[in-house]
């Protein structure tokens, strides 16, 4: 019982010095891979960097302690960073200190979530998400989470579109045009690092060599090179009177969101004392409060667009101030610096004091040294109702990639597994995450991979993993300054290139054409609705629950006959003669409400075919359960066979079966003689009498029977 509520006590069943060396190499050879990666899915999850770091302070300890795989390595994943993003982005601007909050809070959910399941014993839940689907939604998010990082690969700044598709497509339009080069050039070395690395030295730190070897460069190089200017520095009216209606919007649209809030929750109000006239008009100004928001944020997108395209060129003065003018605008026989500069335009309001031109690349910057602030999420219950249906995805695919991460480990290592004691620790990892201001994590499958053959013998080696990061919090995050932010999207497209499986469809659609079909279905929403990731995921299990329910709902219903092996098969499937005078229909499947009536009309069509029918066998063997719509279509089948001057039986009928049966008299209405254990014990005790006036000289059903 102790080690049930505390599974890591059975870590030091036979632990020695040896083990110890074991778990903190591996500890610390995780920690090298996760630090540089968590701080890239934070920035996919829409989070400054360092939060990263935080989602990797309490989670891997915490799942280690509590969930059931030795080796499982807890922390931020690629998945679930994409779909905290796509929760959250309709709640609250990427980064803000709102944003922050809701994934914090989702952080939480998907925590509650996961540990209820797992107290409950329902791991099996996540069965409804079959292979086919996570497969096509797997793929289709390693091409999203890739192909998200072009900008920052390119040096370029574009506004999302309403489908990440139309986002590509405004990246694309603004690298042919705008690209920066030493931000190319910085993720193009990185790339080259890892990859090399990788094929040199495979257990080498290849992502942390690049992050230190990049950082350096960028460091020694001056790559980020950013200065502050007064907006009259600006040597361009057009360019003022853009940045001037550019923060009129922006200062507006947070204003207009406070009244839109106030008109819900006087419509919440309204709701709870009955009063409809209240509730409606609170509801049409919240709507119409909504209108005018996008309306001004497709106008600051506007001139968000204009200024990022701005392209200034710096000329000192006498005095030493300097001026910016447009490119092509310089007055004749002034010399600029070189640089090409830009504005860092975002969703606020731009300072018109301290203007901040981009004269270089983007780096991570300052990252807050120490541990984060322990606290319990703020409870929203509007919030709670608009993420559940997110933090439920996130918690079944984050399970379910955790899962299967921890059973190809166990089938290595021979340990055995418990999916709701790893459902607790996952759920526990991401509550204690909360509160230490993470957001939603998961097992993760390449750090997984280094524990494991980095030789790790328990969980603790996790728990060197958060001490690491904990010590990289206190002492080093000024040495992540100079980070480039082209580098931490190099190792993002590093790691989902193994999330890409094409083989998987193909396997899919060799086993069954519709598993194939149900995947690339998945594949092609979850691509089309993004970033609302939620509906091609939905889709995937509303098709599969379909399929599932067709299946089940016309099972398999065939006649058998004696084949040349001297086993009874499928008459149809192997062209087989039939006896006219017995037929064997077997039934594959469980009898119940959905599918009775289909058994009724094939025998129905059955008996229509076949005018000199004497016998009808329904072999059982395949139904394994029975409902009372599916017992009472039996007993009717019954009535209506023998009235028809047909005798009827039933073989290999289950022990589950059988008991509903009994209970409901049925056995007694056919007659317990007319139950058999086998089918060949039906054919031998039946063939008699149904062959009494036959014309036939030899009976296909009977092992000599040989076709003329």
């Amino acid at each position: 019982m102790i080690t049930k509520i505390l599974p890591f006590l059975s870590w030091f069943k036979g632990y020695n010095m040896n083990s110890v060396r074991a778990d903190a190499i591996s500890g610390l050879t995780v920690a090298l891979v996760l630090i540089p990666q968590s701080m890239a899915y934070a920035q996919l999850a829409g989070l400054p960097a360092y939060y990263g770091l935080y989602a990797s302070f309490l989670p891997p300890m915490v799942a280690a302690l509590f969930g059931s795989s030795r080796q499982l390595a807890t922390g931020p994943v690629a998945v679930v960073s994409l779909m905290t993003a796509a929760s959250l982005e309709p709640l609250a601007t990427a980064g803000s200190e709102g944003y922050i909050a809701y994934a914090i809070m989702l952080a939480l959910m998907v925590g509650v979530f996961q540990l209820a399941l797992g107290i409950l014993r329902l791991g099996l839940v996540v069965n409804f998400l079959s292979h086919p689907v996570v497969n096509g939604f797997t793929n289709a998010a390693a091409i999203i989470i890739a192909s998200s990082q072009l900008s920052k690969m390119f040096g370029v700044y574009v506004d999302k579109g309403e489908h990440h598709y139309e986002t590509i497509i405004r990246v694309v339009e603004a690298a042919f045009h705008y690209t920066h080069w030493p931000t190319f050039l910085m993720g193009a070395s990185a790339f080259a690092i890892m990859y090399g690395l990788k094929w040199l030295w495979p257990r080498s730190p290849n992502v942390l060599v690049a992050v230190a070897l990049t950082s350096l460069i960028s460091w020694a190089a001056g790559y980020q090179h950013n200065t502050t200017a007064p907006i009259e520095a600006i040597v361009s009216p057009e360019a003022k009177q853009w940045i001037a209606s550019f923060n009129e919007i922006t200062a507006r649209i947070p204003e207009l969101a406070n009244e839109r809030a106030a008109a819900h929750e006087a419509m919440g109000a309204s709701r709870k004392k009955g009063d409809i006239h209240a509730m409606l008009k609170a509801e049409h100004s919240a709507t119409e409060l909504s209108y005018q928001i996008e309306c001004l944020k497709e106008e600051a997108h506007t001139y968000r667009e204009r200024i990022r395209l701005l392209m200034l060129r710096a000329v000192p003065q006498p005095d030493g101030s300097v001026s910016f003018y447009p490119e092509g605008s310089l007055p004749a026989g002034a010399r600029d610096d070189g640089r090409i500069w830009r504005i860092k335009v975002g969703n606020r309001p731009i300072s018109r004091n301290k203007l901040i031109l981009m004269g270089g690349g983007a780096v991570v910057g300052e990252i807050p040294r120490g541990l984060p602030s322990f606290s319990v999420p703020k409870i929203n219950g509007n919030t709670i109702l608009h993420l559940f249906p997110y933090a439920a995805i996130i918690s079944l695919l984050g399970f379910m990639e955790a899962i299967s991460i921890a059973k190809a480990m166990a089938a290595k290592t021979g340990q055995r597994l418990d999916p709701n004691q790893e459902l607790i620790g996952q759920g526990l990892a991401n509550i204690c995450g909360a509160i230490g201001k993470s957001y939603p994590t998961s097992g993760s499958f390449s750090r997984s991979a280094v524990n494991l053959q980095a030789g790790a013998v328990s969980g603790l080696s996790s728990v060197f993993t958060s001490m690491a990061v904990v010590i990289v919090l206190l002492f080093f995050t000024p040495l992540l300054y100079y980070l480039p932010q082209s580098v931490l999207a190099a190792v993002i497209m590093m790691a989902v290139i193994g999330l890409i499986n094409v083989s998987g469809f193909v396997h899919a659609w060799k086993a069954q054409w519709y598993d194939g079909a149900i995947s690339i279905i998945t594949f092609v929403c979850t691509l089309l609705f993004a970033p609302h990731l939620d509906k091609g995921i939905m889709i995937g299990v509303v098709l599969s629950l379909a399929v599932f329910l067709y299946k089940n709902m016309r099972p398999k219903v065939v006649s058998l006959s004696r084949h040349e092996d001297e086993a009874l098969r499928c008459a149809v499937t192997h062209g087989l003669n039939e006896c006219p005078y017995i037929s064997i229909v077997r039934f594959d499947g469980p009898l119940f409400f959905a599918n009775a009536s289909y058994l009724e009309d094939k025998i129905t069509e059955l008996m229509r075919k076949k005018q000199d029918l004497k016998h009808l066998i329904i072999v059982a063997n395949g139904i394994n359960d029975i409902d009372a719509s599916g017992e009472e279509t039996l007993s009717l089948l019954v009535d209506r066979v023998r009235s028809a001057g047909v005798d009827i039986s039933l073989s290999g009928v289950n022990e589950s079966v059988m008991s509903v049966l009994d209970r409901t008299y049925f056995t007694a209405k056919i007659g317990k003689n007319h139950i058999y254990p086998t089918m060949e014990k039906a054919i031998a005790s039946i063939h008699e009498d149904a062959h009494a006036s036959a014309s036939e000289t030899a009976c296909p059903l009977l092992p000599a029977y040989r076709p003329a």
